[in-house]
């Protein structure tokens, strides 16, 4: 039995061949079709989509930030390149997914990826959420047909098979695993799906009517740009849009499967690696991508835990291209599509629901809020953005309501105050009320033994109370301030005196 695990690429990670590879060919089967419609959506040719895919997988699976986690052409960082491949074309388009990269790999080698582990729960809550629902609704849209040159919801025969195709995906996607997990109930689902069709022959939307994957090895060209200022200022604003979206929507991404897999991931390494695959996409005929939520969940529901599904993964898209394309065009996009809402279901966080009654006020709007920007605005980013900073005010605010004293005269007739409390730019009007200068003794000790100075502004705060005592004749004394705190204090000699 021993002799079936081995380690591939990271020691610390053992490998169950026979699981990594069926999941690895499960995420081929569901990657594709999505990065043909994003290519298709973004105006670029269908191949670009693939190519993306192949080399977003392959480098991030080998040299990612953790295994598991699955790359390739995505919808989150298309959605930047649409306004530049309308206006400047596909060569401009180019340049700026290598651009993407570079800056990608300087946050990973600045190690500033970490600071995504400063997303809230709620916000992650919310942001899982609202990508569920996306991804749901988007499988709707293989319920729509050309009719007339118009796109309107299917009826009558195709309607009924189409509902009949998916509905057999997702009745396998469930029972099977009752029976056995030694296959991906996915991978089962679509083969199945594919033989009814084949076998009866039923006239039903497959891979091919969306575009042909058929071509060559990705071939390697220079973005035919003039290399100017002028370049660099259009693509500049796209490129750093992209790389900011593509680490967001990925980070979060590896934080979630860091909490499925109850292990931890390298966020700096994934910075490196996502951009490193940008770069290569750029000279490489690939739109561009990061990592996919969608497809990491289908790995992980599949078994897999180490880096061989991904690379499975993407080389099955490449032998696809080169040989498969005439088999993988046949299959049905309704098995594509059942997959894929048992993923959307798979994805929503059904946990928020059941311990909203124990949240505070705060974290449900934020989370309600996050899950609607996701939703309405397809930018995950603008929406992660938005929760972490209302997140940062609502604790600003509550941490400003802790600041409190306790007031006492000792036997000399020294007025004490004992601070408990962050002091910070929030919490200083709290402060200064709690001081009554007029009516004070002569001498006041003002204690920080529970208490810090966090900011300039509690600084500042502290120089105007100084400045009240002496001009009241009284003598004022900080005691008990924090190393850190002195040195903040120290910094500022100029501003404020203080007796330690």
């Amino acid at each position: 039995m021993a002799s079936r695990y081995l380690s591939l690429f990271d020691f610390s990670q053992k490998v169950n061949y026979k699981t990594e590879i069926l999941a690895g060919l499960t995420v081929a089967m569901t990657m594709m079709p999505e990065s043909l419609s994003f290519a298709i959506l973004g105006g670029f040719p269908p191949l670009a989509g693939l190519y993306a895919a192949f080399i977003m997988g392959i480098v991030t699976s080998i040299f990612g930030g953790r295994p598991g986690l699955i790359s390739g052409g995505a919808g989150a960082v298309v959605v930047v390149l649409i306004a530049l491949m309308k206006s400047n074309g596909l060569e401009y388009v180019f340049a700026a997914v290598a651009l993407a990269g570079i800056i990608q790999i300087l946050i990973g080698l600045f190690k500033l990826g970490k600071f995504i582990r400063l997303v809230p729960q709620p916000v992650m809550y919310g942001f899982v959420n609202g990508l569920a629902v996306i991804i749901f609704m988007a499988q709707l849209e293989q319920f729509k047909t050309i009719v007339n040159g118009k796109l309107t919801w299917m009826s009558g025969t195709p309607l009924l098979i189409m509902s009949g195709l998916v509905a057999l995906t997702i009745v396998i996607v469930v029972l099977l695993p009752r029976f056995t997990k030694a296959v991906p109930s996915s991978l089962i689902a679509i083969i199945v799906v594919f033989l009814v069709v084949l076998g009866f022959h039923i006239d039903t939307r497959t891979v091919k009517d969306i575009a042909s994957v058929s071509g060559g090895f990705p071939p390697f060209h220079i973005p035919r740009i003039p290399f100017t200022i002028e370049t660099l200022k259009i693509i500049f604003p796209y490129a750093l849009i992209m790389a900011g979206v593509g680490l967001t929507e990925g980070l979060l991404t590896l934080n979630l499967v860091d909490e499925m897999t109850a292990s931890r991931g390298n966020s700096n390494r994934e910075c490196i690696a996502q951009g490193s695959a940008n770069i290569l996409n750029g000279f490489f005929f690939g739109m561009g991508g990061c990592p996919m939520i969608a497809q990491t969940l289908v790995n992980l529901s599949a078994g897999a835990r180490a880096r061989l599904s991904g690379i499975i993964a993407s080389l099955t898209i490449l032998l696809i291209i080169l040989f498969g394309s005439s088999i993988i065009e046949k299959v049905p996009m309704a098995a594509l599509t059942g997959v894929m809402i048992m993923v959307a279901i798979g994805t929503f966080e059904w946990l928020s629901f059941r311990i909203i009654n124990k949240m505070p006020r705060q974290d449900i709007f934020v989370g309600i809020l996050v899950a609607v920007i996701t939703v309405w605005l397809h930018n995950l980013a603008l929406a992660v953005l938005i929760g972490v900073i209302i997140s940062a005010l609502v604790f600003a605010w509550e941490s400003a309501k802790q600041i409190r004293a306790n007031k006492y005269l000792d036997a000399k007739g020294v007025k004490h105050y004992e601070i408990y409390g962050p002091l910070f730019f929030g919490s200083i009007t709290a402060f200064n009320e709690k001081f009554d200068v007029l009516n004070d003794p002569e001498e006041v000790i003002i204690d920080f033994k529970d208490s810090r100075v966090a900011d300039m502004s509690a600084i500042d705060a502290l120089n105007k109370l100084t400045d009240r005592y002496k001009q009241a004749g009284k003598r004022l004394h900080l005691y008990h301030l924090s190393d850190d705190c002195k040195t903040l204090l120290k910094n500022a000699e100029d501003v404020i005196e203080v007796n330690y």
